[in-house]
């Protein structure tokens, strides 16, 4: 059986009705749902009534069967037919109040359309609006971060600018994307990235005008803070003697050097600040621009370097222009990672330094004053050392300093030669006296003596006669004045060390030989007096004891900057002179000897031999005597004189004997030389000088050979080579010739007979020889 409808009576239908509330006014929504069951319901109904109308149909057009069947089944037949009618009744009914609900609902349904309309509309309206209002605020964050660009690039703020710009180029996609204005705004971005650009450009050339004003106070400090080194290092060396050798820029005094180290760069009075310039190089590291950067820094820097170059400014101002210069191209070579190369700067250090060199060779050109160049060095020395302590090469500026050196030594050279000549020529060869004891420490303070010997000088009483005269203490003092101007410009020079020891040795060995040597030379070639003679060799003799000193003294002075070490090429030309003086001094008493021989008179064929020497030899010896110990000499010159005179006297002696000058000579003669020779033997034996009667012994031992008629003997090899060792055979067969020429001149047979013996002796000792 089928499960029974529900019935919907007309209460239960204006009940549902009435309780619909399509809108709400606390709600922005309708409340069309609730009208789903009341539809339903009407929907269901009209089923009814569709199907009660079929049903109406079938009973209609079945009354027959209905008849029939009503016949079998009245009872049930009219209940039924109450019941439908009744129902009919109710259907009709609900038609009724359906079709005026469908009424109802159409208006209800077309009001609420509308308002649905009006709704989505306004709806519509306002998601434009918030669309709007969206698009509107982000165009204004847009415009403000493009506005605040500006601002930035005022303020300074270029990175952020920057970032900003990055910010609105990244912008994620949205409607604001197809925008004209978008559209322009990121057209406009390159012109602004140009703004940025241009604008940390002109803060880094600022800056660069910044650092050039400041670079000479930075150049300026660096220099003192280095003088200022220098000065406690020195103070140390002098404290700590291991540490002489040692010198600023060692390992050792870096070290300690740090805790006093200086920054000119950041300090009290200058703070130079780089961020400009970094700032520039992280901008145009950005705009992928660096290199144009890089080129246009170098070619500022170049520009700078060539203004101050060109500046009339003097060399000091310059040098601290320069370091001030440098010293900051190396502060940003340190920190810039890579903008500037080592090699651009060293290109511009090297640019720099040959107009440096050039400069200064031509300003000291034709410079004739020895205090300019010092001047210059000192100038030099500084920026030296300044600049070595930020690694760059200064090998140039040292040659430039060597090269001016030279030049300088050159001058006080010249301005030396003079004095050492003066000194020479003027000097009266006379022994320096002393009356104070100032003088005395004065003189005897600069002067070269031997170990002791100044300290005895020092314990005689005043007035002191000094064994030197005034060109000894003149030249002393001249070398000391020129070692220390030639020191004075060497200081603070740690480079060409072989070089400088070699100029200084050069320099002293041409002053001391040229104009102190040579000049005594010549001048003691021309001296004939023999006191004057003397005193120059003592002269001479102190300034082999100076050259010796002054070895000592460089050597020592050189080993407290680097260990050098000077040896003078002087003393062989003052032993030269010394030789002159010595060979002068004898030449003059040679001379004087030789006018005793002239006035002599030999007989040297005497029919007999003498008894007594010669007369003229008491002269000739006290004149000898007295004259040598009068001179202020070591007792080792007065014995060479000596010992010249005597071998003077000697050779006088031999060419009487053995000189062609004397055709002949008999036995007696060569005997009353040998007497003679004996009584100079024995004079100066009671001198203590019995060794000079060497100089005789050739003398005596050819004519023994006559005398004792040892001829045969000397012959015989062996006994030449032990017996006659220092006889010369042309000397004895010359004395055998004119022995033998006496001989055969004779009146006396035996004398001819003896002279015809000394001519085969003669021939036959010439045969030896030939």
């Amino acid at each position: 059986m089928p499960p029974r409808r529900k019935t919907f009576t007309q209460e239960s239908i204006d009940t549902q009705l009435q309780s619909i509330h399509l809108l709400d006014a606390s709600s922005i929504t309708e409340n069309l749902e609730a009208l789903g069951p009341i539809i339903k319901s009407i929907h269901e109904t009209r089923q009814i009534d569709a199907y009660l109308r079929t049903l109406q149909g079938l009973i209609e057009s079945k009354d027959s069967d209905i008849e029939k069947i009503c016949g079998d089944n009245y009872q049930d037949f009219v209940s039924s037919v109450s019941t439908i009618l009744t129902v009919r009744s109710y259907t009709v009914n609900l038609r009724d109040r359906i079709t005026t609900l469908d009424g109802s609902v159409s208006a209800v349904g077309h009001g609420l359309a509308a308002k649905k309309k009006a709704l989505l509309q306004s709806k519509q309206t306002a998601n434009n609006l918030d669309e709007a209002i969206d698009t509107l605020q982000g165009c204004l964050r847009v415009l403000d971060l493009v506005n605040s660009v500006g601002d930035m690039i005022k303020d300074g703020k270029y990175w952020s600018a920057l970032r900003s710009l990055e910010e609105i180029q990244s912008l994620p996609s949205t409607s604001l994307s197809q925008t004209p204005l978008l559209t322009h705004l990121l057209s406009s971005l390159p012109s602004l990235r140009s703004q940025i650009k241009d604008a940390v450009t002109a803060s880094t050339k600022s800056w660069l005008l910044e650092v050039r004003n400041v670079s000479g106070q930075i150049g300026k400090m660096a220099l003192d803070a280095m003088r200022l080194r220098n000065r406690r290092w020195r103070s140390r060396k002098d404290k700590e003697p291991m540490l002489k050798l040692s010198r600023v820029g060692s390992a050792v005094e870096v070290i300690t050097n740090e805790k006093n180290e200086f920054d000119p760069l950041n300090n009290d009075t200058v703070k130079v600040d780089f961020k400009p310039l970094y700032q520039c190089i992280h901008i145009y590291g950005a705009l992928s621009a660096l290199p144009e950067l890089q080129k246009s820094y170098q070619a500022d820097r170049k520009a700078q370097a060539a203004l101050l170059l060109s500046a009339n400014s003097s060399l000091t101002t310059l040098t601290a222009e320069l370091l001030g210069f440098f010293i900051i191209e190396h502060e940003v070579l340190r920190t810039t990672r890579g903008f500037r190369s080592k090699r651009e700067v060293e290109e511009l250090w090297e640019e720099v330094v040959a107009r440096v060199v050039e400069n200064v060779n031509g300003s000291v050109a034709s410079e004739k004053d020895p205090e300019v160049f010092l001047k210059v060095k000192d100038a030099l020395a500084g920026f030296i050392h300044t600049l070595e302590a930020y690694e760059y090469p200064t090998a140039p500026l040292e040659s430039l300093t060597f090269g001016l050196f030279e030049k300088y030594t050159a001058l006080i050279e010249t301005k030396f030669d003079s004095g050492f000549d003066k000194a020479v020529t003027e000097d009266d060869h006379q022994p320096m006296e002393v009356r104070t004891v100032a003088e005395r420490e004065r003189v005897l303070g600069v002067c070269w003596l031997k170990p002791g010997v100044a300290e005895e000088l020092f314990k005689l009483p005043l007035p002191l006669i000094l064994p030197f005269s005034q060109t000894f203490h003149l030249c002393c003092t001249y070398i000391r004045e020129f070692v220390e101007l030639f020191y004075r410009f060497i200081d603070g020079i740690y480079h060409h060390h072989r070089s400088i020891d070699e100029l200084l040795q050069k320099s002293l060995d041409r002053l001391l030989i040229q104009h102190v040597s040579d000049n005594i030379t010549g001048r003691v070639g021309r001296m004939s007096n023999l006191s004057q003679i003397a005193q120059v060799v003592t002269n001479v003799e102190h300034f082999e004891v100076a050259c010796a000193e002054l070895d000592i003294q460089l050597t020592k002075l050189r080993s407290t900057q680097r260990g050098g070490q000077i040896r003078l090429q002087a003393l062989p030309s003052f032993v030269a002179t010394l030789t002159a003086a010595t060979t002068r001094l004898s030449a003059i008493i040679q001379s004087k000897l030789d006018d005793f021989f002239e006035l002599s008179e030999y007989d040297f064929t005497p029919p007999t031999a003498q008894s007594g020497p010669s007369m003229y030899l008491y002269e000739l010896v006290n004149w000898l005597v007295t004259v040598v110990d009068s001179l202020v000499l070591d007792e080792k010159y007065k014995d060479a004189a000596f010992k010249s005179a005597l071998e003077h006297v000697a050779h006088w002696f031999m060419d009487f004997v053995f000189g062609r000058n004397i055709p002949m000579i008999n036995q007696n003669g060569v005997a009353n030389i040998l007497l003679d020779v004996a009584f100079l033997e024995s004079e100066f034996q009671k001198l203590g000088k019995a060794q000079l009667a060497a100089v005789f012994t050739e003398l005596r031992l050819t004519t023994s050979i006559p005398l004792n008629d040892a001829v045969s003997e000397f012959l015989q090899p062996s006994a030449r080579q032990s017996q006659f060792v220092g006889v010369d055979p042309k000397k004895l067969a010359m004395l055998l010739e004119k022995l033998s020429r006496y001989g055969v001149n004779s009146r006396s047979p035996a004398e001819r007979e003896q002279g015809d013996r000394r001519k085969r002796e003669a021939d036959a000792v010439s045969r030896i020889v030939s």
